[in-house]
């Protein structure tokens, strides 16, 4: 079922080359329709120039043009100003955030070491007082003495081993 589902290297790559040949197609379609937008915007916003031979109509298109440019120039001036309104509110703003969250950095806090009962009165109050003794809820356990660590208690002290051995060392030196 496995081996069913994989693809073959033959196939994949027959498939990637398909998709990368449709993308390739995609892409130039959309690069034609951005070239042709281009030339209409280019075509509306600025006409092809003919250059007239008198005098007169070259002052005249002087003029005209220098209007454009002082209207392109205000339409650029007001957008700059609008943007400029837009940033100072953002920053603004920002400033109030930070203002919100607080104007200090909060305090590293100190490692304190405190008794389980001491915790628990400083976190339910004065009024509440809990004694916390968690020795007194463990089980006591009664040890069995078996009987041969009985008989190794009963060997005897080792002080009294030594004495014994120290007697014999003094008959064999004798």
């Amino acid at each position: 079922m496995a081996s069913e589902k994989r693809l073959s290297a033959r196939r994949k790559h027959t498939l990637k080359s398909c998709m990368l040949v449709v993308a390739n197609n995609l892409l130039e379609v959309e690069s034609q329709a951005k070239a042709a937008e281009r030339e209409k915007f280019l075509a509306e916003k600025c006409p092809p120039l003919e250059l007239p031979y008198s005098r007169e109509e070259l002052i005249e298109l002087c003029n005209k043009l220098h209007e454009e440019v002082n209207n392109s120039e205000e339409e650029r001036y007001c957008i700059e100003f609008k943007l400029n309104l837009v940033l100072d509110e953002v920053r603004d703003l920002n400033i109030k955030i930070v203002d919100l969250r607080g104007k200090f950095k909060r305090p590293r806090l100190k490692k304190v070491r405190m008794s389980a009962d001491a915790m628990l009165k400083a976190l339910l109050g004065s009024k509440h007082t809990v004694n916390m003794d968690l020795r007194a809820n463990l089980k006591q356990v009664k040890k069995e003495v078996k009987e041969e660590d009985k008989q190794l208690r009963d060997v005897g002290d080792w002080r009294k081993n030594i004495e014994d051995k120290s007697d014999r060392k003094k008959m064999f030196d004798s």
